[in-house]
């Protein structure tokens, strides 16, 4: 069938998957909100399969499946950008979204969190699931949001699909009132927090403050944040879900699929810093998060709250309001095959200058496709074009797609010496293990956390460069030694004396 649909040929990159292409794949979607149940019904899919995958949009959820698989009977394989754990025999697969195999076979593929695709980062390994994963059974899971973008592109490869619409399985109820009234009073909520409660802030250092703060008024307390590494991430949460702590403080992070016992769900804020400046949490965010209160088969119900009383009249809008996206065109990224056409046709060494030309003058005169944002590529492929010159094109792109947060200095400076390691093809040994890890304190909490960060970097680029970064084996111990110092870190930081919304609150009472 696919020989002859015209919208291969006039679509290279839906050409691109050919494992795919020869496969006569029919998409099931499960669609809608949180604690509906549509992840569960697809994994039941893949569970019974012969053969399948599970493409995550977290390494943590990756790891859970993974053990929910085992558990099961059913021997998985882990494969993350820093993980390759293979089971002899074994036919399924967990992965990160990005790792997706497009040459493995399989009867089912699971894409979780299919909204994804509207994310100016990550977008594009969404749209190389949606297209390419070489699958007889491709289930779908998330909200509503991207649904006609994703029917267009899959009538265009003339697949077949079926939509299944899932309400939540608990009622998720918004108390009348907030937690502290008209204005926000600190002392207000030591009596008001109960068991089950989850707090949610945009920022470590609120979470942190608030943990802390729990903590002295006599909870028990979880603490859950981007910066965590997932391991530490995962002993937080199980910590929370085995009782061991009563209360959870967290990012918007566990609005990704988590499943945690939470009752209550209590936004600290209803604004958040999005990297240019503070903007309200928009629709989907609301009920991403929201959504985790009132975990099936614990609760009858979910609860969800505030902090100040007019703050609850935008959950309440958001929370019903549609958050389905204007998606006309599905974002996509460039394969190094297009790296070298480009560079050939200019021509240049110059890795950022290829990305920066197929940015800007290569747009998609495509229907279906568009191409994602390379903004934080680019940068890092100035850097690479600056300190590694006259490195090999292909070992630039792969530096310029390396996962790192280039505004945080120690993990740029990391970055660097990893580059020049490669570009002077020298073997770059395991940072040596600060004498602080095995201290009981939390002085070092932040350092601890980026180092973690700088081993996350190590093992991604081992698997590139195996012969530059040798000590890969050595990781795990390491990681095992920071992960603990954090957990116990976690349970004694005395936080930072005031919230963000507190400081504000002081600055405007100021004359």
């Amino acid at each position: 069938m696919n020989a002859l649909n015209p919208a291969l040929t006039e679509n290279p990159y839906l050409a691109s998957f050919p494992h795919a292409r020869r496969i006569k794949r029919h998409h099931h979607f499960y669609l809608g909100p949180t604690n509906s149940g549509k992840t569960h019904q697809a994994l039941l899919a893949l569970q019974q399969a012969e053969s399948g995958v599970y493409l995550a949009p977290l390494r943590l959820l990756a790891m859970e499946i993974r053990d929910r698989l085992l558990a099961a009977g059913v021997p998985c394989n882990l494969i993350t950008g820093e993980e390759r754990v293979l089971m002899a025999g074994a036919k399924h697969t967990a992965s990160t979204i990005e790792m997706m195999n497009p040459k493995q076979v399989v009867a089912v593929a699971v894409i979780d969190e299919i909204q994804m695709l509207r994310d100016p980062d990550r977008g594009n390994a969404w749209t190389a699931a949606l297209v390419g994963v070489p699958a007889a059974q491709v289930y779908s899971c998330g909200s509503n949001a991207v649904t006609d973008a994703c029917l267009a592109t899959i009538a265009a490869l003339q697949e077949t699909h079926q939509l299944t619409y899932l309400e939540r399985k608990t009622p998720l109820i918004l108390e009348e009132a907030s937690l502290c009234g008209r204005r926000y009073q600190k002392q207000a909520l030591k009596n008001r927090l109960q068991k089950g409660d989850a707090v949610i802030a945009f920022s470590r250092k609120d979470v942190l403050t608030f943990s802390a703060r729990f903590r002295m008024w006599g909870f028990s307390v979880a603490t859950i944040y981007g910066a965590l590494s997932p391991e530490v991430r995962r002993t937080e949460a199980e910590r929370f879900c085995s009782g061991a702590a009563n209360i959870l403080v967290a990012t918007d992070a566990i609005g990704m699929g988590l499943n945690l016992p939470i009752r209550r769900i209590i936004f600290s804020h209803i604004h958040k810093f999005d990297g240019i400046a503070s903007r309200p949490l928009n629709a989907t965010e609301v009920r991403q998060i929201a959504g985790r209160a009132g975990r099936y088969g614990i609760y009858e119900h979910g609860y969800v709250t505030t902090l100040e009383d007019d703050e609850l009249i935008h959950i309440a809008h958001m929370l019903s309001t549609d958050d389905k996206t204007h998606l006309e065109k599905l974002p996509v990224n460039f394969t190094y095959a297009n790296i070298e056409q480009i560079a050939a046709h200019l021509p240049t060494r110059r890795i950022a200058e290829v990305l920066s030309y197929q940015q800007d003058r290569l747009p998609s005169k495509q229907a279906l496709f568009q191409s994602s944002s390379a903004e934080l590529q680019l940068k890092q492929a100035h850097l690479v074009d600056q300190y590694a010159p006259d490195m090999a094109l292909k070992d630039k792109y792969l530096f310029s797609c390396a996962p790192i947060a280039l505004n945080v200095p120690f993990e740029k400076d990391y970055y660097l010496l990893c580059l020049r390691s490669v570009a002077l093809s020298q073997a770059r040994r395991l940072p040596t293990a600060p004498n602080w890890l095995t201290a009981n304190d939390a002085k070092h909490l932040e350092e601890a956390e980026l180092l973690s960060h700088n081993l996350s970097l190590y093992v991604w680029l081992s698997f590139k460069f195996p012969q530059i970064f040798i000590d890969a084996a050595q990781v795990t111990s390491l990681r095992q030694a920071i992960s603990r110092y954090i957990a116990q870190a976690l349970l004694c930081q005395v936080g930072y004396g005031d919230t963000s919304r507190e400081l504000d609150s002081l600055m405007q009472k100021r004359p």
